[in-house]
């Protein structure tokens, strides 16, 4: 399966999890065509200013791939700063946040599997 760009659903969240600003979401497939147990599979966009409140992820694993620009994320008790490149891995009832604090977009994939 192969899906365009255009193909894609995107949404705005404004202040996803109660984070400040608003978030675009491309999501590059919808859980009903993936057959593992995946809940989300998307690219995140993050403006300057804006960020992805803290919540936590209980049954299951949520994977962030930074793809460019730079945050600062919480993973519930240590701030920690990330950029293109990083992969974070939050689950297990582990919570997280993540803010952009710089001057230009923070993009990462978001992928979010149950156990």
């Amino acid at each position: 399966m192969i899906h365009r760009p255009d193909d894609m659903q995107t949404e705005v969240r404004a202040n996803m999890r109660g984070g400040r600003g608003s978030v675009t979401v491309r999501h590059l497939f919808q859980k009903e065509e993936i057959t593992a147990r995946t809940r989300l599979c998307a690219e995140l966009v993050i403006p300057p200013g804006a960020g992805i409140g803290i919540h936590e992820h209980a049954a299951e694993d949520e994977i962030y791939i930074i793809t460019a620009g730079s945050g600062i994320l919480d993973d519930g008790g240590a701030r920690t700063r990330v950029k293109a490149g990083d992969a974070v891995l939050t689950g297990n009832g582990a919570s997280h946040a993540v803010e952009n604090d710089g001057s230009e977009d923070l993009r990462m994939f978001a992928v979010i599997i149950n156990y």
